[in-house]
């Protein structure tokens, strides 16, 4: 994936942070490191974004976020009870005041009749606030990564705008 591409849309998204004076962190599965690469690929970034977790495993979110072991049992490690654990986590564990978290199954394998290939989710969070969205994305695993970054960076700005 070529983060460059993104340029514009991580701009405005750092613009809307900075004039608040707040910073982003990222919590990242399916798309590991994506959403951290797009931001620190703009110069200037360092004002705005703190920190990435890349928890691609479930221990990696329990020992890295705080994400209970017995949440990612009852729930799947992709489930709307987790990626709303991953923001909270990551909130908690750096140094800024909006967070954005996704899980999901990029593919090509992994899939279930539940849990299509494709199938994403997305949280972002501000205080206590934890906002989380499920997202059913088509392609290859290559587009759904794609795909879910440029949404997880559109549902923060938005966010950052009201």
């Amino acid at each position: 994936m070529n983060v460059d591409a993104l340029q514009p849309e991580v701009q405005a998204l750092g613009e809307l942070l900075r004039a608040r004076g707040q910073r982003l962190v990222a919590a990242e599965s399916c798309t590991g490191g994506l959403i951290a690469a797009a931001c620190t690929a703009v110069a200037g970034s360092s004002d705005w974004f703190e920190r990435g977790f890349v928890t691609y495993s479930n221990e990696a979110k329990t020992e890295l976020l705080g994400v209970p072991a017995d949440t990612v049992a009852r729930h799947g490690a992709v489930s709307e009870a987790v990626v709303r654990a991953m923001a909270a986590g990551a909130l908690a564990h750096a140094h800024a005041q909006w967070a954005v978290a996704v899980t999901g199954i990029a593919g090509p394998g992994g899939g279930s009749p539940a849990k299509p290939v494709g199938t994403v989710w997305l949280a972002w969070a501000h205080g206590d606030e934890v906002n989380a969205e499920r997202l059913q994305l088509a392609g290859d695993r290559s587009a759904v990564r794609r795909q879910t970054v440029e949404i997880a960076l559109q549902r923060l700005a938005q966010a950052l705008r009201r």
